[in-house]
């Protein structure tokens, strides 16, 4: 089954025909209720609510409590680099509207870069279940919302057999497909033409980053979603791409963004974690990282 939503495609795949009903109905849940409490494009969104109230004690709903806990997870282990508190620093490269409408546009406005809060962005208080954003602070949590959505599906289906969920490039697996293991196709564009290199998975998940997928002017400039939280501005750095294999597709699309950042040291970080990479550099140069697979293209 195949779907869109927030402008990006998704996947849906189950090891056997008859989990498809319950896979979908899972899939539109969790779909639904992250778009409610997470879509910052929504003004009567519980993101935008809250974004509204820095400063102030909160209280939030427990799929806001989700969503902000894998931030949390995100942020930390990553050093940092994934940092929710960058939505100022989006603002400021013109990044105000979903991307179909800013893709749309000529040029945007840019303005001062906003470095993130980091670890005093918000305190999030689970037995009130409360968050208290600083003042001044604004959170994105987009990237590992999409990621935590894409591990909720397929752990709510997965005591039914093998499946895959797949939403803008971030891949959650459970179990085996009906011929074995799974083969996850890798494109740097999110769009598959069938002749892309694969990789077989069982469980965890796989994420690709790139700085050539949403990209838009501003002021002339052709600048990009990821930001390096350390300086506010757009990332520039040796790779265009990084897809990272992990435990879960919420580490696999922090580590994968944070190497984009994390440049030349990405490969150490990505093995000291115990996680495996492959990395596309600006030139089209590919490299394996932490027991990465060679690629294997199909005939």
């Amino acid at each position: 089954m195949n779907f869109k939503i927030w402008g990006v495609s998704g996947t849906l795949v189950t090891e056997h025909d008859h989990q498809m009903i319950f896979a979908q109905d899972r899939l539109w849940h969790w779909l639904d209720e992250f778009d409610v409490t997470c879509n910052r494009f929504r003004d009567d969104s519980e993101i935008s609510r809250l974004n509204a109230r820095a400063g102030e004690t909160v209280p939030i709903s427990a799929t806001l409590e989700l969503a902000l806990s894998a931030a949390l997870v995100a942020r930390e282990a990553t050093e940092g680099l994934c940092d929710p508190s960058v939505l100022p620093a989006l603002l400021a490269l013109g990044y105000d509207v979903d991307y179909d409408e800013l893709k749309a546009r000529n040029d945007t406005t840019l303005a001062a870069p906003v470095k993130g809060a980091g670890p005093d962005a918000f305190a999030l208080d689970r037995a009130e279940r409360t968050v208290t954003l600083a003042a001044g602070c604004q959170l994105d949590l987009g990237a590992s919302a999409k990621a935590l959505v894409a591990d909720l599906i397929a752990n709510d289906v997965a005591p039914s057999g093998g499946v895959v969920v797949e939403v803008g490039g971030d891949v959650a697996v459970r179990g085996h497909g009906p011929q074995g293991l799974w083969a996850i196709g890798l494109s740097d564009s999110l769009e598959l033409k069938g002749n892309e290199p694969r990789v077989a998975i069982q469980n965890g998940g796989i994420a690709t980053s790139s700085t050539t997928t949403r990209t838009w002017r501003a002021n002339g400039q052709l600048v990009n979603h990821i930001i390096d939280p350390r300086t506010g501005s757009y990332a520039v750095g040796p790779y265009a791409s990084a897809t990272v294999s992990a435990s879960s597709c919420v580490l696999a699309n922090a580590f994968a963004t944070a190497s984009l950042l994390w440049g030349e040291d990405a490969a150490y970080h990505v093995a000291q974690a115990g996680w495996s990479g492959r990395f596309v550099r600006g030139d089209g140069a590919v490299e394996f990282v932490g027991g990465w697979p060679l690629d294997e293209v199909p005939a």
